[in-house]
């Protein structure tokens, strides 16, 4: 039977935080500041400043510090030629005969601003929802390339046509706009699809509404915020309460539900405790284990979890536990317990990708069957795709991940400026060989009256110390006095050698 769940919402004006609660612990976190949202999939009424036909561009002004940039390959054709050969030259008719100066077009933001250049625009409007992508000037039926298989494909397809028929006998009109299927529509029940498609057409006709009347310059509508894809994306049954710490987000996600989520707004409640929402659960502290490489077990046994470039591993080691009868079952009982924590930490911490999960080596085979199948079961729980593999021969569990955005860690901290993300530093010593080297080779190169190390505390009381013999070895050999500067600024691998 599903477990119930909480959504807390700490929201201030920089920063909005959600954690979503499951039997008295932090399950998933999700975090997005105001400065980091961008502008894309962002749509206004933009007003045409200048059309440049050598460039086969136009200038668009919608609201921004930079006029925006509108390429012919973006502008949407009646007979979807612009959607099926974007560069194509025989398709294409010149952007001086489809637009001119003052006019007014809706547009969609698709890339930033960088730098000096201006945010990229294209009149083909897309409005994406949780499983559905609505193209509202199109009405083809489209699904995502990572379906792979042709069967589901077919399934789906006769799924929406049939789902779109009701929708449209329902509402007494004929077909308008078409769909693309998104990947995390494979598994999605009829409820699910009807209600994206009902919120999708009702968030476009707010659109088309405001359109019509606003003036060049507008914000027609804001890719969703962090509050509002909780009530659009992860409210289900399973939600009992979704508690807001702020009034003013409270009233503006209430009025929002209202209009295109009606089943959430019951759950919604003001929270008006004196302590900060999320002290009731300890997220904080949770937050600073999501972003440490140990994480204890109950057990005495722990996970160590490194993130790299190319993947996840996840090792786990028994630890302190010796608490079973033998060995064996004190092995079973650390995998056991590893297989729920790990399930957890891939949520807790949104790590995506392929993930290589390095279970204690077990020797019965009813043993390994159990720990896999305790972590299918937890992994079930997880509302990401994924896929997970047996054992493999050394032993390893493989399985991906979806990438769905970016990690806990990749977006609360950055590498370390010491050790550049290694996590580790050369040792003092290590360091003073490489200055010994360095002075060496300048002294080939140069005839300063004196060198002069510069240094960080450790490094010089190194070679004041442990290493002076080998440094006043060096001086005799080049001729020159060697003097040491301590800099308490510089990282335990930097130095600067002056010539005098």
């Amino acid at each position: 039977m599903p477990h119930s769940q909480d959504i807390l919402i700490n929201w201030t004006p920089q920063e909005t935080r959600v954690a979503i609660i499951e039997s008295g612990a932090v399950q998933e976190l999700h975090v997005e500041r105001t400065l980091e949202r961008g502008l894309v999939g962002n749509i206004y009424a933009g007003k045409v400043v200048r059309v440049l036909p050598g460039m086969q561009s136009a200038f668009i002004d919608i609201g921004l510090e930079r006029a925006a940039f509108l390429h012919v390959a973006d502008l949407h054709r009646e007979d979807g030629a612009a959607r099926s050969h974007p560069r194509s030259s025989e398709v294409q008719v010149p952007i001086e005969k489809r637009v001119h100066e003052g006019q007014t077009l809706m547009v969609q933001v698709i890339k930033d601003p960088i730098g000096s250049k201006g945010a990229r625009l294209s009149t083909q409007i897309s409005v994406a929802g949780r499983l559905l992508v609505f193209l509202p000037q199109d009405d083809h039926l489209g699904i995502s390339q990572k379906i792979g298989s042709p069967e589901l494909r077919d399934q789906l397809r006769e799924r929406m046509l049939r789902l779109l028929g009701e929708a449209d006998s329902r509402e007494g009109r004929t077909r308008s706009g078409g769909f693309i299927l998104r990947t995390n529509a494979e598994d999605a029940s009829d409820d699910e699809l009807a209600v994206d498609i009902a919120y999708l057409r009702k968030t476009w006709a707010t659109i088309r509404e405001n359109g019509l009347k606003a003036p060049a310059g507008t914000l027609l509508y804001q890719e969703l915020n962090l509050a509002q894809r909780v009530l659009r994306d992860l409210v289900n049954e399973q939600v009992q309460s979704i508690r807001i710490d702020s009034l003013i987000q409270f009233d503006a996600l209430k009025t929002f539900g209202a209009e295109f989520t009606p089943t959430s707004v019951e759950k919604l409640q003001h929270y008006k405790g004196e302590r900060p929402i999320f002290d009731l659960y300890n997220i904080d502290t949770e937050i600073e284990r999501a972003l440490a490489r140990r994480v204890e077990l109950k057990s005495g046994g722990y996970l160590i979890i490194d993130q790299t470039e190319a993947l996840t591993t996840v090792d786990v080691n028994t630890g302190g536990y010796v608490g079973a009868r033998n060995f064996d079952e004190t092995i079973f009982k650390t995998n056991l317990e590893a297989a729920q924590a790990i399930a957890r930490q891939l949520r807790l911490r949104n790590l995506g990708g392929i993930i290589i999960v390095d279970f204690i080596d077990m020797l019965r085979e009813d043993h390994r069957e159990n720990v896999l199948a305790e972590f299918r079961k937890q992994l079930a729980r997880d509302r990401t795709k994924l896929t997970v593999s047996g054992f493999s021969p050394l032993g390893l569990v493989e399985m991906t991940r979806k990438r769905t955005r970016e990690s806990l860690a990749h977006m609360l901290c950055e590498p370390c400026p010491t050790c550049e993300g290694r996590g580790q530093v050369k040792t003092a010593r290590t360091v003073c060989y490489n200055i010994l080297r360095e002075i060496l080779r300048e002294a080939r190169q140069f005839s300063p009256k004196e060198f002069r190390v510069v240094a960080s505390a450790a490094v010089v009381e190194m070679l004041l110390d442990e290493e002076s013999q080998h440094l006043a070895g060096l001086s005799d050999f080049i001729g020159k006095p060697v003097s040491l500067q301590t800099e308490p600024s510089m990282s335990p691998e930097q130095y600067d050698i002056v010539l005098l």
